[in-house]
């Protein structure tokens, strides 16, 4: 709002008024103001928790090996995550970009899911929350309404790469003038780094681009109910997920602002998207957002973010690197999430099939992955066969969140790396 209200007042040439249209500008303010909203308004938020004993009373020292209960910790703090992030993008962003309406959306539908899901909890005294296949509903639902409006918008259009020999024999890229709409993505490490999601229905001949469509939302429906999961896994020790998704979205911010700018987008040969510019506005609030969060979630936690953050945020990656046409480098970036999944699902299998069998057998002593670096030896089943039982010593949760982040930082920089080397 603040950004067209800046803008009238420039066309009357009112001093200093014109620098509002200025991404880089907006973009540092949304940090500062995500920054402060979060930590003024997060610090009475929490104090209206604990008035109101909105607290967690799932935790107990019993299952941390240095005996730190967090029995009485406010739990539902993903609801400052999100008024930090929505009310910078409202005043700083423009309302009219498709991109911003996209990730609003999907920050309020998102944080009203995980919401719901931290109410029953909370207020029912459900231990178990909103059920399973509602949460997968709302994210699959979501994951439609992106896919679809990416379709259907106008204003989703990329400009696709020429190559051009020069007199001296070197070769320059440069975009075309026309604006296309179409389904093709960036595939990491190789040359010629557009897939055409086209490209797998080219059987059907003029139908194809439709149907290329179909598959980009299907796509689009599966990638934003994984990373959103995936998140909400994560979401396990203090700071951990507030960590990793600020390493994330810095990555996310220097792919959408190389992508909406066509000399930058030409240099390092890569579909230029006009319009994604107000994505990193979006971006630095979620950014300032999680690092303002981390303020009373770092260890010892203050406050948990809940499946309102969580599934919050795993949604907002999952969109952002879709609409930048990246989601096909989510596997590498959010490696965190990924691993995170994986040993969720792999030791659920495992046990199933040893129960079959007639064997009690996990493959971690704990999962998701970070747990198993918290498990000591005495809190395993005797009973049962592990896969991996190593480390015998236990690490403590500040250690292997730091870890973690560590690992994301890594992660990032081989995603970025990914726009030259191929």
């Amino acid at each position: 709002m603040l950004y067209y209200l800046f803008q009238w007042l420039h066309e009357y040439n009112v001093p200093g008024a014109g620098v509002f249209s200025y991404t880089s500008f907006r973009a540092l303010m949304a940090i500062i103001l995500a920054l402060l909203i979060s930590s003024i308004f997060g610090e009475k938020f929490i104090a209206l928790l604990k008035r109101k004993q909105l607290t967690e009373m799932q935790r107990d020292a019993a299952i941390d090996p240095f005996g730190v209960n967090k029995i009485g910790v406010p739990s539902m703090g993903g609801v400052i995550i999100i008024v930090a992030i929505l009310v910078p993008c409202l005043l700083l962003g423009r309302l009219d970009n498709i991109y911003m309406v996209l990730m609003l959306v999907t920050t309020v539908w998102l944080g009203m899911l995980g919401f719901s899901d931290d109410y029953i909890k909370t207020f029912k005294r459900h231990k178990d929350g909103l059920r399973g296949r509602y949460k997968i509903l709302g994210q699959t639902v979501l994951g439609l309404f992106v896919g679809l409006v990416l379709y259907m918008s106008p204003q989703v259009v990329i400009r696709e790469n020429i190559e051009i020999q020069t007199a001296g024999d070197e070769i320059e890229v440069i975009h075309r003038n026309q604006n296309l709409k179409s389904t093709k993505t960036t595939i990491p490490f190789l040359k010629n780094n557009n897939l055409d999601y086209a490209d797998f229905v080219g059987f059907l001949g003029d139908k194809a681009q439709i149907a290329g469509w179909i598959v980009f939302v299907i796509v689009t429906i599966f990638v934003v109910t994984a990373v959103s999961n995936g998140a909400n896994l994560n979401d396990g020790m203090d700071g951990m997920t507030a960590g990793n998704s600020a390493i994330i979205g810095v990555t996310l911010g220097i792919l959408a602002y190389v992508s909406s700018h066509i000399e930058f987008a030409s240099y390092l040969n890569i579909m230029y998207i006009p319009g994604t510019e107000e994505l990193v506005i979006f971006i630095c609030a979620f950014i300032g957002a999680m690092i303002g969060f981390l303020w009373y979630n770092a260890y010892p936690a203050q406050v948990f973010m809940g499946d309102t953050g969580s599934l919050t945020i795993g949604g907002i990656i999952a969109v952002y690197a879709i609409i930048i046409r990246k989601e096909l480098l989510i596997p590498i970036l959010c490696g965190v999430f990924f691993i995170e999944s994986l040993s969720a699902i792999l030791q659920t299998q495992y046990f199933k099939i040893g129960k079959r069998k007639g064997v009690k057998q996990r493959i971690f002593k704990r999962a998701p992955f970070h747990d198993h670096f918290r498990t000591t030896a005495s809190q395993l089943d005797t009973t049962c066969r592990y896969l991996i039982s190593k480390p015998d010593s236990v690490f403590h949760e500040a250690k292997i969140t730091v870890r973690f982040w560590i690992v994301s930082i890594v992660l990032a920089a081989i995603t970025i790396i990914t726009l030259k080397i191929r």
